[in-house]
């Protein structure tokens, strides 16, 4: 579906959402529901993204998964709630050991 489309706005994130809902009845991980998260975000607006990736976090899967983080500092990034946003992209940054996705997040800081 992204290849498909020429921008994410032309993205069918319906289809992927779908496509997220049936790989869950068949194989469900917190992975999987994490990524069904940022599509729901981009089909629906990043509250409602936010929402998920609370609640995975809230029921204490992926507390220690930095793309949960880096997700959840992403979309309050994009609500505008500048204090929350640092906290997550900072706590994402803790949790990452990779240098090329340390410095995203940390481009990502600098930029919020």
């Amino acid at each position: 579906m992204h290849a498909e489309a020429a921008t994410p706005a032309a993205t069918d994130w319906a289809e992927i959402v779908g496509l997220y809902d049936v790989l869950l009845r068949v194989e469900p991980s917190p992975v999987a529901e994490l990524n069904r998260a940022a599509a729901v975000a981009m089909r629906d607006g990043p509250e409602a993204g936010l929402a998920l990736i609370d609640a995975i976090l809230a029921r204490g899967e992926l507390g220690g998964y930095h793309l949960a983080h880096s997700a959840r500092g992403e979309l309050l990034r994009r609500l505008g709630r500048r204090d929350e946003a640092i906290a997550a992209y900072r706590r994402a940054l803790e949790l990452t050991t990779q240098d090329p996705e340390r410095r995203l997040l940390e481009k990502r800081l600098n930029g919020v």
